[in-house]
């Protein structure tokens, strides 16, 4: 029994193209891809990062050493240690204060002389009304002398205090000026860091992406290969169709052989009992 297969194949020119298809593919996706050259990086710190990493430690605590001297400036001993009153009072105080009773004194004696005059024009000169008058002149001549200087005195201790305070203040306004200005250095020098960073970062990207391209490149060919020739087979009808009908096996062609005799026999013996008329 003859066995009839019937096939529809595509053009012969897109099974070559099929062929050549899996063969490159075959060839491509063989070795395995080596993704080391496209993995992803981090770009390593600016050098004005490393720097602002640098100056954090400079800048905690940066005001320690002002409050301290504050702290000399308004403590219990701030009087007589460190930054006392004396360490403020002026170098030319005592030139001041023997310079103005040097003038007070000239000023006095004048005013005794004058004393003298006035006893003579009245003839008390040498009596006893002249001592009194002489005692009472000096006594208040020294009480003014006196007062000049305890007010010398007052207005340099004043003026002490007065820069003593004005010290303080300004030791705790370094204290607060001192950290922020290393903060702000710090934070440009972050700023500037980072945008260094970016931009290494960005290269670092491109390249890997570039590296990436390079080697998926003959995949996304074979990519777009495929999706052409995907299309090609599904819009080209079938060009022919071939019938093979495949020789018979030695079983096959006994079994046919006995089948023709078992009829021819059959049929002889109908023929040989069938009833004449003759």
């Amino acid at each position: 029994m003859a066995l009839t297969q019937t096939q529809t194949l595509p053009a012969p020119f897109l099974g070559d193209i099929s062929k050549d298809y899996a063969t490159r593919l075959g060839a491509v996706t063989a070795p395995a891809l080596d993704t080391s050259q496209f993995a992803p990086t981090v770009a390593g710190q600016d050098p004005y990062q490393t720097t602002a990493y640098g100056r954090v430690p400079g800048g905690i605590g940066a005001y320690e050493p002002y409050i301290t001297q504050a702290g000399a400036y308004s403590g219990p001993g701030a009087g007589t240690g460190p930054g006392s009153i004396s360490a403020f009072m002026s170098p030319y105080q005592q030139d001041i204060i023997d310079t103005s009773l040097t003038e007070f004194d000239k000023q006095a004696a004048k005013g005794m002389t004058g004393i003298g005059q006035l006893a003579a024009q009245s003839g008390n000169l040498g009596g006893g009304r002249e001592g009194v008058m002489r005692s009472e002149y000096q006594s208040q001549s020294d009480l003014n002398r006196a007062q000049l200087q305890a007010q010398l005195l007052q207005g340099g201790f004043g003026q002490a205090q007065q820069q003593r305070a004005q010290a303080f203040g300004q030791q705790q306004g370094l204290a607060g000026l001192v950290p922020q200005l290393y903060g702000q250095d710090t934070a440009a020098y972050g700023a500037a860091g980072a945008q260094g960073q970016a931009q290494a970062q960005a290269e670092a990207d491109a390249d890997r992406e570039a590296a990436r391209m390079e080697a998926y490149e003959p995949y996304e060919r074979l990519g777009y290969l495929g999706t052409g020739i995907t299309g090609m087979l599904g819009g080209y009808p079938g060009q022919y169709q071939s019938q093979i009908t495949p020789n018979q096996t030695p079983l096959q062609s006994a079994l046919g052989i006995g089948t023709g005799l078992a009829g021819m026999w059959g049929a002889y013996q109908d023929f040989m009992g069938r009833p004449t008329n003759e």
